[in-house]
């Protein structure tokens, strides 16, 4: 059994223990109140269901610290036990004094199931949460001695590593040091050739430098003049291209102004235009700074509708402002 299983174990005894201890508190209640109440002054019958109560509030102590004292392995002594058998018998006496005052076995028999079961419950409880806290410190103290011995073989590992390690690093440097004698030999005698070949080497080097070095000098020289033709194509292009923009825009800027001037000279509408030359006409009228009133007269729509077509180029006037001043 593992950790989840016993946890699993004890949330399944914990929720059934209280599930048994919240249903004997009622059917006690029900069944105690209306005794309590006919033993009582009739003024006081509210306090009929105090008793049941207080005798199941003992009950509820009772479970829920032997509970924690089980979880924890520890014992409360003799006083909790005698509380548990106290509350357990006070339960079962006034579930069960009804019935019997009556002489009606059958009614003892039924009202002293639920506080017989609790009794049971509470002392079967405290048992089955020892066994489960005796097989968790079980657990737990097998789990620790499985970590000690993955530990324990951990280091031996470890140490048996060190040990080969230290002896492959004498053998190593053994075979090193026999190494180097005999590369410091043939090093002696491969520097007496590589004196020679670098001698020669040298000469070529140096005039094979030189005609590197002229032929970079003459590619140098060609970029250069592809670089300067290059510039001047480009600014060229670019003033001509400058130049045609300018032109275009002067155009475009000349157009939109005959087009603005024949819409506002046009007049006031007789009646509603088409809402595309309307707009063209608001736009017109926004631009050349006429109030909303003598635009709504050009177009011969309603001055709400020109005065929210005024607010929409404004709205976009300040965006396009807002938007250059970001890319500047």
């Amino acid at each position: 059994m593992n950790s989840v299983q016993i946890r699993s174990a004890e949330r399944a005894l914990s929720i059934g223990t209280w599930l048994i201890v919240a249903g004997a508190m009622l059917y006690s209640i029900l069944t105690v109140t209306p005794l309590a109440a006919e033993h009582t002054p009739d003024e006081w019958d509210w306090t009929a269901p105090i008793l049941p109560l207080v005798v199941d509030a003992a009950v509820v102590i009772v479970v829920r610290l032997d509970a924690v004292l089980a979880r924890l392995g520890g014992h409360g002594g003799r006083w909790p036990i005698a509380l548990r058998w106290m509350t357990g018998c006070m339960t079962l006496a006034l579930n069960v004094a009804d019935s019997a005052l009556q002489n009606d076995l059958v009614g003892v028999a039924v009202h002293a199931v639920a506080p017989l079961l609790l009794i049971v419950t509470a002392e079967t409880g405290l048992a089955y949460r020892r066994a489960i806290a005796a097989a968790v410190s079980e657990l737990e103290t097998r789990q620790q001695a499985q970590r000690e011995a993955r530990e324990r073989a951990v280091a031996e590992r470890r140490e048996s590593a060190a040990r080969r390690a230290r002896e492959e690093r004498e053998h190593a440097a053994m075979l090193a040091r026999e190494q180097r004698e005999h590369e410091a030999r043939l090093i002696r005698e491969q520097a007496e050739r590589e004196e020679r070949v670098r001698r020669e080497e040298h000469e070529r080097a140096a005039a094979r430098e030189q005609a590197e070095r002229e032929q970079r000098e003459r590619a140098e020289r060609e970029r250069e003049r592809r670089e300067r033709e290059e510039a001047q194509r480009r600014e060229h292009e670019r003033a001509a291209r400058a130049e045609r923009e300018r032109r275009e825009r002067a155009e475009h800027q000349a157009r939109a102004e005959r087009e603005r001037a024949a819409l506002l000279a046009a007049g006031p509408a007789m009646e509603k235009v088409p809402e595309e030359r309307a707009r063209a006409t608001v736009r017109a009228a926004f631009q050349a700074g006429l109030p909303v009133r003598s635009a709504a007269e050009l177009c011969g729509w309603s001055v709400g509708w020109v005065s929210t077509r005024y607010q929409e180029l404004r709205d976009a006037g300040n965006s396009v402002f807002e938007s250059d001043g970001a890319m500047v």
